[in-house]
């Protein structure tokens, strides 16, 4: 199935859950992804954003709806979906939309974000999703040609403090530039209400995922509240 225009759209205003788990903890099992990501369209997700390659794989044989795919290699610096061979595998894979590194950081690669951009392009399906840290990051992602922006690097690439909840502010001044790509709120969303305002915010849809799929970081919220 390739993402088109009219199936775009109909993610307006809808829930996009992120089913991912951390190296090491007892989740980290594409199979376990894809029943999470599942159970996540059972209660109403729109589409889904999964990380690695199988992941990809199984959740694209277990969902109907659009699959985000990245691939994180490493932790720091340029590591979701870092290079054009990374993202032509995640396409591979089967996702419909190919998440990557959207800042204006040099890429290990040494390909700049428009030509990795215009390969993704030329050799796949895929659309793609610009991770952004900035307002900057963001029109730049837009000139380079990626058709979606989302504001999931901010507080964490060194240009926007790292904010409580989401980054509202972002959200307002990216939505207020009028970029007429789909803008994605991603990023520390921890509550349905916080969804909605993200929304308000001119959000064009919101990804959700500690909050929803994480339980160890779920459970540690009501410890700590029992302290």
């Amino acid at each position: 199935m390739i993402l088109t225009p009219e199936a775009l759209e109909a993610l307006r205003g809808q829930l996009i859950v992120s089913c991912q788990a951390y190296p090491g903890e007892p989740l980290r099992d594409p199979r376990t992804t894809a029943q999470f990501a599942a159970s996540a369209v059972i209660g109403g997700a729109s589409a889904v954003r999964v990380q690695g390659l199988a992941d990809v794989q199984f959740t694209r044989a277990a969902v109907e709806v659009p699959v985000i795919g990245l691939w994180k290699d490493g932790h720091d610096g340029v590591f979701i979906t870092p290079t054009l061979r990374h993202a032509l595998a995640v396409a591979n894979a089967g996702a419909h939309v190919v998440a990557i590194d959207g800042t204006r950081r040099e890429r290990p690669d040494g390909l700049t974000l428009a030509q990795t951009v215009a390969g993704i392009h030329q050799d796949s399906h895929a659309l793609v999703m610009a991770d952004c840290g900035s307002f900057d990051d963001a029109a730049a992602a837009v000139e380079a040609g990626v058709d979606l922006i989302g504001t999931t690097l901010s507080g964490y690439s060194g240009e926007r403090p790292k904010t409580h909840g989401p980054d509202l502010e972002l959200l307002k001044q990216i939505a207020a530039a009028g970029f007429g790509v789909p803008l994605i709120a991603e990023g520390r969303l921890h509550s349905p209400a916080q969804a909605r305002q993200c929304l308000d915010a001119g959000a064009f849809a919101v990804v959700v995922g500690t909050a929803i799929t994480h339980p160890a970081t779920i459970t540690g919220w009501f410890a700590e509240a029992l302290k």
